[in-house]
């Protein structure tokens, strides 16, 4: 057998087992696909058919679930979100579960708000999973700040928190026409304006909020 050969249906294992180490939905999708095919190839040279058609099934699959998830990852029908209060056993059992997560994403974040504080928390819905969390507090004169914007890791390619953006009548009912995203680079302001707030100099007809408001000058 040439070297190569065996080199390459020791990678197409080696991506198999290494897509079933993956968190994320996506990822694992993606790793498991390539791994999927080169283990097709080499089995169907070699003439080891029963894996052939293992592989090739298990590809169309993977091709399959690819297409399902990038389809729904911006489809509003597929997240629901759903408002809950600041202290909600269930969203406090959400944020202890993954307060490890949590912290390395948002470490100044804290779960339950001091006294006095005004803050409102949505749960990002995918049935009845919950993928995201997302608190912003009040911090008057019709400005909010996200306190918290996270993602668990399986959903973390799909960036379920834009629907909790997208959707206007949440952020006017809490009176805010500025929201501020502390320590948030060009990236983040990329995202919120895909999602729907309005860039500075925008016709005020075309969103909801007057600005995002970027801290650290970036």
């Amino acid at each position: 057998m040439f070297p190569w050969l065996e080199a390459a249906g020791w990678l197409g294992s080696a991506l198999i087992v290494l897509s079933l180490t993956q968190a994320r939905v996506l990822r694992f999708r993606w790793l498991n696909l390539v791994g999927s095919l080169v283990a097709t190839a080499y089995n169907a040279i070699v003439g080891i058919w029963p894996f052939v058609a293992m592989n090739a099934a298990i590809s169309a699959i993977n091709v399959y679930w690819l297409w399902r998830l990038n389809r729904e990852r911006h489809d509003a029908a597929v997240y629901e979100v759903v408002e809950v209060a600041p202290d909600d056993a269930y969203l406090l059992h959400v944020l202890r579960t993954h307060a490890a997560d949590i912290a390395s994403v948002a470490p100044r974040f804290v779960a339950v708000p001091p006294p006095g504080e005004e803050r409102s928390a949505f749960l990002v819905q995918r049935a009845d999973e919950t993928v995201g969390v997302v608190e912003v507090r009040d911090a008057g004169g019709g400005t909010g700040v996200v306190e918290l914007d996270w993602v668990t890791k399986r959903f973390r390619d799909f960036t379920p928190g834009e629907f909790v953006y997208r959707r206007s009548g949440i952020f006017a009912a809490k009176g805010f026409d500025r929201v501020v995203v502390p320590e948030a680079g060009p990236g983040e302001l990329a995202y919120l304006r895909r999602v729907g707030f309005r860039p500075e100099g925008a016709p005020e007809s075309t969103a909801w909020v007057r600005d995002v408001v970027l801290e650290g000058g970036r």
